[in-house]
């Protein structure tokens, strides 16, 4: 059978035909796009033919308009653009501009949540609305880590890889500008518990009775390793993309302006490099882990599994287990806690003791912004004695309110009292 019958050319760049797969007799036209080698075909849902033609005429109209002022004449999906964007990202890592982490994480958020969101959707039909409904969809039909909730936090990385998708289809001219989203849906951010000076002392204490307690020689491996990795962690704060990536190549020692030994560590995450520097004890500290491991050259990871192959998840596993054994797995705010809780830890004992804000976020790679923004409450606490400057007058003042207060409820009471025992006893009944 033909595909196309029934063909006529309208003009140059323009045919109207019916086709042989299809069990009606509508016409359709093709459209010849200007300076490119392609064709538009659009049903013109009209058995008639002098009607086809007049609305053949309309659509061809329509494109040349289309294309003298970048308007998209062909309508893709979310998916096909979401693709074509990670593959522009690829390039980028293969380029050293973005990491190949977060290649990977964006392919991993189009090919699950937000294909499953809009994948099929075409573009130029994704509107604002679609884009603010994202968040409740999300916590309707998804789950966490280890199927716990939802986090916002999360939502909020799978909103960005949705907008930054959406840009790129207008910057590639796929859907008008107009499509832009505006705004971001209002997400709360669920800090990561840091644990408290009495808290670490308890994971450095009780840890080591859990090291003991390993009944294989494996076990009491991994737990060694967990042990000393929590430790540096919470020395060097170190994210723990940094952590997967450091080589022992990449520390060193080095004396500061008073002649101090430190340890000056070189790491890479995010797509970015620096240099930190921990006190002498974390050089201890990873000493233990050389003398465990067997990947001990400058090129190897510093964070292994007894093989000697890099530790691709960090000892989550075991990390989970030490923080149950200790009972320090969920912080205050009832939020699991995960191996990031030990950057925050880390973050919140230098504030505490009075590290500038500009020093620490070089020391962490991170802005002065974020630093204030997450741990703010440190330095409410650090200087809770000009928080509290003058509270003693306002305490007094409020005792003296307090106390006429209860001066006034004991009159109350004792009025009421009286009133009791002055009331009409009830009077006997006649015989």
């Amino acid at each position: 059978m033909r595909f196309i019958t029934d063909k006529e050319q309208v003009q140059p760049g323009l045919i109207i035909f019916r086709r042989g797969d299809v069990g009606h007799d509508n016409f359709y036209c093709r459209v010849r796009i200007q300076n490119e080698d392609r064709y538009k075909t659009i049903s013109l849902r009209t058995s008639d033919r002098q009607t086809a033609r007049d609305r053949a005429l309309d659509q061809y109209a329509d494109i040349r308009f289309r294309v003298k002022h970048d308007v998209p004449v062909f309508n893709r999906s979310f998916l096909q653009i979401a693709e074509e964007y990670a593959e522009a990202q690829q390039r980028r890592a293969s380029a050293g501009e973005v990491s190949q982490t977060r290649v990977v994480n964006v392919k991993n958020k189009i090919n699950g949540p937000l294909k499953a969101y809009v994948g099929s959707t075409q573009m130029h039909l994704i509107s604002q609305d679609r884009w603010a409904e994202y968040p409740l969809w999300r916590r309707e039909n998804g789950k966490g880590r280890r199927n716990a909730v939802i986090s916002d936090a999360t939502i909020g990385i799978e909103m960005t890889i949705f907008a930054a998708i959406m840009n790129y289809a207008i910057a590639k001219k796929y859907v008008p500008a107009s499509h832009r989203f505006e705004g971001k849906p209002k997400l709360k951010s669920n800090r990561r518990d840091e644990f408290t000076l009495e808290e670490y002392r308890k994971l450095h204490t009780v840890g080591r009775k859990w090291v003991r307690e390993a009944t294989t020689p494996q076990g009491q491996w991994y737990r060694q390793i967990c042990y000393n990795f929590v430790l540096i962690m919470c020395n060097t704060g170190m994210r723990p993309p940094e952590a997967k990536n450091l080589r022992w190549r990449d520390i060193s020692t080095a004396t500061d302006k008073d002649g101090q030994e430190i340890l000056v560590i070189y790491v890479q995450g995010k797509g970015k490099t620096r240099k930190l520097i921990a006190p002498k004890s974390v050089e201890k500290y990873l000493d233990r882990v050389r003398e465990l491991s067997k990947a001990t050259k400058p090129d190897d990871p510093v964070f292994t599994i007894i093989n000697g192959k890099a530790a691709v998840w960090l000892y989550r596993d075991t990390v989970e287990e030490l923080l149950k054994y200790t009972d320090l797995r969920d912080g205050p705010s009832g939020i699991p806690r995960t191996t990031y809780c030990f950057r925050h830890t880390y973050a919140t004992m230098r504030l505490s003791n009075g590290v500038d804000v500009y020093i620490l976020a070089q020391q962490m790679g991170t802005s002065v912004k974020m630093i204030e923004q997450h741990y703010g409450h440190v330095n409410t606490i650090k200087h809770a004695d000009r928080v509290l400057m003058g509270i003693v007058g306002w305490d007094a003042m409020h005792a003296e309110m307090n106390a006429q207060i209860e001066v006034e409820e004991g009159k109350a009471k004792a009025v009421a009292s009286i009133k009791a025992k002055q009331v009409e006893k009830p009077r006997r009944s006649k015989r």
